[in-house]
């Protein structure tokens, strides 16, 4: 019996230390689950965040496709934009850039704005602006504001080295002298020489030859303009004298006509009356030997 009792209490001992296994299994699981959970929320809360990454990735590359479109937009507008002529053939200028497209009030073009331009820096001889007998003013090239640019004056002589000058203003006074002499401006903008013009100023006799010898040639170009207009002046009113009385001037031209027909009638009348007197003459003889050779016969 003692055997039966303890093969049976080793039995409950090997159950309860199994049922006590699987408890403590159970619990371990329980405690591994509650120790997971919070790795699990954090790896929830990231996953969100590699949601997030793709947006971002989208909205990189929506920039690059702005980029684009802005450089296309910039692009059409340059192609609608024109540039007008320069109001100057050498040196400094001005021109209109002009806006084809998209102007307001639908006007197929408008002017933007006004900017500077360039042309050949080379000007050759200039006109002074103002001179008399004495003195002579001279200007260089530039555009306002004057103060913007720098500018160099020479003296120019034959063989020789040419002379700078003090003056460094745009405008400068000369003097006659009992020579001519030749004067040259540089105009330059922050150190480049942006044009260059040369002038010559005549001596006091010189400039009174030239002033007698510009009358004869005015006078004829007065005559041959006043003339012209008086022509002109006539023209209008004869043409207007024409409309005003066109039926009286259509008849006189119809009665002149008439007229011109029947003298020509009268003269072809006249023709053939001489053909036919000088035709007559030699018909005669023809009838005179008719007759002869009936008298014969």
């Amino acid at each position: 019996m003692k055997s039966r009792g303890a093969g049976c209490s080793a039995r409950l001992l090997l159950t309860v230390g199994w049922l006590l296994l699987a408890g403590l299994q159970s619990t371990c699981g329980i405690n591994v689950t509650a120790i997971q959970d919070p790795s699990l929320a954090r790896e929830g809360e990231g996953e969100p965040e590699g949601d997030e990454e793709p947006e971002n990735d989208s909205e990189t590359e929506n920039e690059p496709q702005a980029e684009a479109e802005d450089d296309i937009s910039n692009k059409t507008i340059v192609k609608e934009v024109e540039f007008g002529m320069c109001t100057v053939t050498c040196g400094i200028g001005i021109r209109e850039v002009i806006l084809t497209s998209g102007c307001p009030g639908g006007e197929s073009k408008c002017i933007v704005r006004v900017e500077e331009c360039r042309g050949p820096v080379d000007c050759g001889w200039g006109r002074p602006i103002s001179e008399s007998l004495e003195h002579v003013r001279l200007a260089c090239v530039h555009t306002s504001p004057e103060n913007r640019f720098k500018y160099i004056w020479r003296l120019l002589r034959p063989d020789q080295q040419a002379i700078i000058l003090a003056n460094d203003s745009a405008i400068l006074e000369v003097h006659r002298d009992t020579h001519p002499k030749a004067f040259e401006c540089e105009t330059l903008d922050n150190n480049e020489i942006v044009a260059s013009i040369r002038f010559t100023i005549y001596t006091t006799t010189e400039l009174q030859m030239k002033r007698a010898s510009r009358p004869d040639t005015d006078a004829v170009l007065v005559f041959v303009l006043t003339i012209g207009v008086i022509i002109c002046i006539f023209v209008i009113f004869v043409l207007i004298f024409i409309i005003i009385n066109w039926t009286a001037v259509k008849d006189f031209w119809g009665a002149k006509a008439s007229t011109t027909e029947i003298q020509s009638e009268l003269s072809s009348m006249r023709y053939k009356d001489s053909t036919s007197l000088d035709q007559s003459p030699t018909d005669i003889p023809g009838h005179e030997d008719d007759a002869l050779s009936e008298w014969n016969e």
